[in-house]
């Protein structure tokens, strides 16, 4: 079983599981709980306090990390199982729990990650500073559409199949 309160004291060695150093982690712990806390409190327990089996994640700083360690290194659910000595099932559950109160601690902290820009006017406002921006378009297959007027967009006229331009933007 992983160590985490080994990993938790030496600095390097949390980088190393979960992206963060122990003062980033410190100041995402207290959040995380509040958030944690608040959604114990949207579904009632089915058992009293102390019923059931004894919890592997036991402390919210265990499933902080748990959910930090998933995301930095994508272990499979197996892996993650052993490592955290828990079943299977356990990991997956964990994971699809802890993945939304992670997002919602993120974006009260503002620091999520914005996913898509959709406009130049967004872009321009999330990077004021740039002044050149490179794209870059990538040809990928897709599925031949059945629709005459949605043949006509996807058509490719450098190969003879369909594809779909993927744009991606870089400041430079």
């Amino acid at each position: 079983m992983l160590n985490i309160e080994r990993a938790l004291k030496q600095d390097r060695l949390l980088r190393a599981l979960t992206g963060l150093n122990r003062k980033a982690f410190e100041c995402l712990l207290k959040p995380f709980n509040q958030i944690y806390e608040q959604t114990l409190l949207l579904k009632p327990r089915q058992r009293s306090v102390g019923g059931g089996r004894k919890a592997r994640l036991r402390t919210t700083q265990d499933k902080l990390f748990y959910i930090l360690f998933y995301f930095k290194c994508y272990p499979t659910f197996d892996v993650a199982s052993i490592l955290f000595d828990i079943d299977r099932s356990q990991a997956h559950h964990w994971v699809h729990r802890l993945q939304p109160i992670l997002e919602a601690t993120l974006g009260e902290k503002k620091v999520l990650p914005e996913r898509q820009i959709n406009c130049v006017q967004v872009f321009i406002e999330r990077f004021p500073g740039v002044e050149r921006v490179i794209m870059d378009g990538t040809e990928r297959p897709v599925q031949r559409p059945t629709d005459s007027e949605k043949q006509k967009l996807n058509y490719s006229e450098k190969k003879t199949s369909y594809s779909q331009t993927s744009s991606s933007s870089r400041p430079k």
